[in-house]
């Protein structure tokens, strides 16, 4: 599928889905870190510094708006953490997801019945008639006025808080890591006043890495084993000029792949999130193995063995090796879902 430039924009600007270095996991102090809040002993009120907007809560939202930003990060959030009756409208959806039920809940949510606008996104009079306490969005680009969204000064002068996700101020998800998913686990926590259960999401989810982690130790002593290199890329979809666009180079994958025992095969090709490759570099390039992720495509296994038949000589297709994940992938509470499938896959001798 080749998605047009407003959703191609959009799915570059969020998508982890996206990033190098491993952070964190356990201070909650995401990489760039785009939120400081400030409780009181009562709960409430709650001040969050985002993007350098102080946004205070009285009490918590009751009418939330999630923007699409091509991420399911937000509305997956807040269905973790049991918030699907707040939210009025819901814009986001990848068709399938790696937690039992997900895709199918998120699919019940409702959309406000708005007209979207060219960049499938809520334009900002269908955004003011919704009548939110909280919008959410995945970058700064939910908030421009040149592209016809409400600001977060509309918003504010209309009695709605804002929030851009971590890692979106800049709009530049390439410095993302799964400590950016707890980041937003812990001020959506903070927000609605269920911190509890945001610390034990996050909780669950570092153990669940750690075990992965230490099995991988386990399985490697003394090996000296180099870490596969893996490509990961968007099932059937062009972003750039190139026949390879979709490749992700840098962010929350990147640090995926890292604990799952795995190392980015295009990581040095650009700075960038995203990387815009020719069929000859990629044919070029030693594949060990593919990871490759659905935005919407109902087969994404299809794809992937299409890609093994192209490059015969990758590692990769000689052994077949591939996994086909989707919101696991990316910022949101199931990063740990996707360490386990990519190490079982990298290592399928260790499990």
């Amino acid at each position: 599928m080749s998605i047009n430039r407003p959703v191609a924009t959009a799915l570059a600007a969020p998508l982890c889905f996206l990033t190098a270095a491993c952070g964190s996991s356990s201070d909650g102090k995401a990489s760039g870190g785009t939120t400081e809040a400030a409780v009181s002993k009562g709960g409430y009120p709650v001040t969050l510094d985002n993007c350098g907007r102080k946004q205070t809560f009285e009490q918590a939202p009751s009418r939330v708006v999630v923007m699409n930003g091509a991420s399911v990060a937000e509305v997956s959030t807040l269905l973790a953490l049991g918030l699907g009756d707040r939210i009025v409208a819901n814009q986001q959806g990848y068709g399938m997801s790696e937690v039992p039920g997900r895709a199918a809940a998120i699919k019940k949510l409702p959309t406000g019945d708005i007209e979207l606008n060219e960049a499938y996104d809520i334009p900002r009079e269908a955004m003011l008639g919704l009548r939110p306490d909280l919008v959410l969005s995945v970058t700064t680009y939910g908030f421009d006025q040149k592209n016809g969204f409400a600001t977060r000064d509309q918003l504010r002068q209309a009695g709605a808080n804002s929030y851009v996700s971590p890692q979106g101020c800049d709009d530049d998800p390439s410095r993302m890591t799964v400590a950016d998913s707890y980041r937003l686990l812990r001020d959506m926590g903070k927000v609605f006043d269920v911190s509890d259960k945001a610390e034990k999401l996050i909780a669950a989810s570092e153990k669940h890495i750690a075990a992965v982690s230490a099995t991988l130790e386990k399985a490697a002593k003394g090996t000296g084993e180099k870490k596969p290199e893996v490509m990961v890329l968007f099932s059937n979809m062009s972003m750039g000029g190139n026949d390879f666009s979709s490749v992700l180079a840098h962010g929350i994958a990147n640090d995926i792949l890292a604990r799952a025992g795995g190392a980015n095969a295009f990581s040095g090709t650009t700075r960038a999130t995203f990387a815009d490759l020719s069929k000859e570099k990629v044919a070029a390039t030693d594949v060990d193995a593919l990871v490759v992720i659905s935005y919407n495509d109902p087969d994404p296994a299809a794809y992937a063995e299409k890609l093994l038949k192209e490059f015969p000589q990758w590692p990769a297709a000689r052994n077949n090796t591939y996994v086909t994940l989707s919101d696991s992938m990316y910022l949101g509470p199931s990063n740990d879902l996707a360490v386990e499938k990519v190490a079982k896959m990298l290592h399928p001798d260790a499990f």
